[in-house]
C-alpha cells in the first residue's frame, strides 16, 4: 500500500529547492533511490510517493537539508546520503550538532568541520582523553582530524610541539635497495603526513617549525630511548607495528602530552602469521580507565562515495570467507 505526501513551497524557498537537487536534478536520483520514492516538482508543488514511512523519511531528511542549505552550508551527494543513513536511525537532528562546531582552519583559511557522527565521537575523544585509539577503514578522516587537532593545541600553547610517525613497514620494497639516504628512503612512508601538515601550516610554516625542532616527522623506530613531554603525538597506520613496537611507543607518553593512535586492522602489511599491535592494543587496553576508543566504519567515509562502497564489499567478502580483509 502506498500513501502520497504533499509539500508546498513558498516561493522564497524555491531557490533552496533547485540548490537541494543540484544540477540537472542529479540529486532527485539519489534521494529517490536511497529513500525509496518518487519525486516531482511542479511548480510551488513538491510530491513525494512511495510507501508511508518511506515518504515520512524523505519529507523528514528534505526538511533538515533545506534547513542547512538556507543557513549557507554545503549539501553533497555524501552529505544527502549520511542524513538519510541518521534518518534511518531516527538521528536526523544530529546533523546539525555534527556541523556546528569548526575543528579547525586551514593555512588557507578553509574551515575543517566534522561529516559525520562517528568523526564527532572521535573528536571529542581526543580531546577528553590523554590516549586516544581511532580504528577504522581508509576515507574516514583519522589522520587528518588528530593532524588537525594537534595544530590547534600548538597555535593554543596547549603543548610545545607535534610528533608524527608510522611503521616503515616494507611492503613490497626493501628500504636497502631504495636510492637515497635513510631520511630519503622513509618519506614514501610519512609522505601522507607530510600532506597533512602542509594543509594546515603552509609549506614555509611547516619547515621553519621543523627546524626549530617543534615539528618532527619520523619512522617509528626512532621513538625508541624517548619520553615525549609536551607534545602531541600522532602513530598512523598503527595496524603495522608489532606488539613489541607498540608497547615501546605507548610508553614514550610523558607528562602534558596526548596520544593518538589510527589504524585500519583489516589492512595490515605485517608477514603473515604476525599478529598487529594495534589489535592487541585494543584487547589489553579495552578496559583500562582514561583510554579513548572509538570504532568508525563505512558510515564514516567522506571520500568519494565509491570508496564507501569499496569498503563494504570488501567487509561483505571478507564475512563470506569467514577471515579479515588485507589490502
Amino acid at each position: 500500500m502506498t500513501n502520497t505526501r504533499t509539500m508546498l513551497l513558498s516561493v522564497d524557498s524555491m531557490d533552496a529547492y533547485m540548490t537541494l537537487f543540484g544540477f540537472n536534478d542529479q540529486h532527485v536520483a539519489l534521494i529517490e533511490q536511497e529513500c525509496e520514492v518518487t519525486l516531482t516538482l511542479r511548480g510551488a508543488e513538491l510530491n513525494v510517493k512511495g510507501e508511508e514511512a518511506q515518504v515520512e523519511l524523505a519529507v523528514s531528511v528534505i526538511a533538515k537539508l533545506l534547513e542547512m542549505i538556507r543557513r549557507g552550508d554545503l549539501v553533497d551527494r555524501s552529505r544527502i546520503r549520511y542524513a538519510i543513513a541518521l534518518a534511518r536511525e531516527g538521528k536526523v537532528d544530529m546533523i546539525d550538532e555534527i556541523l556546528r562546531s569548526v575543528v579547525a582552519i586551514t593555512h588557507r583559511g578553509k574551515q575543517i568541520r566534522c561529516k559525520t557522527l562517528g568523526q564527532q565521537q572521535y573528536v571529542e575523544a581526543i580531546r577528553n582523553h590523554d590516549l586516544t585509539f581511532a580504528v577504522g577503514p581508509a576515507g574516514t578522516g583519522k589522520t587528518y582530524l588528530a593532524m588537525a587537532l594537534a595544530v590547534v593545541a600548538l597555535k593554543n600553547k596547549e603543548i610545545e610541539r607535534i610528533v608524527l610517525t608510522r611503521p616503515a613497514v616494507e611492503a613490497g620494497e626493501k628500504l636497502g635497495f631504495l636510492p637515497g639516504d635513510m631520511t630519503q628512503k622513509v618519506d614514501p612512508y610519512l609522505r601522507p603526513l607530510y600532506d597533512a601538515l602542509y594543509d594546515f601550516m603552509g609549506v614555509d610554516s611547516y619547515q621553519k617549525l621543523v627546524e626549530r625542532g617543534t615539528v618532527e616527522v619520523a619512522p617509528l623506530a626512532y621513538m625508541r630511548g624517548r619520553t615525549l613531554h609536551d607534545s602531541f603525538i600522532i602513530l598512523d597506520e598503527a595496524q603495522n607495528t608489532t606488539s613489541e613496537q607498540m608497547k615501546m611507543f605507548l610508553t614514550r607518553l610523558g607528562f602534558g602530552s596526548r596520544v593518538v593512535v589510527t589504524g585500519d586492522v583489516t589492512q595490515t602489511d605485517l608477514p603473515y602469521g604476525k599478529r598487529s599491535g594495534l589489535a592487541e592494543a585494543l584487547e589489553v587496553l579495552s578496559d583500562v580507565p582514561g583510554i579513548g576508543i572509538v570504532h568508525l566504519t563505512s558510515k564514516d567515509v567522506v571520500r568519494h562515495e565509491l570508496v564507501q562502497r569499496i569498503v563494504d564489499a570488501y567487509d561483505a567478502h571478507a564475512g563470506r570467507a569467514g577471515r579479515p580483509t588485507k589490502e
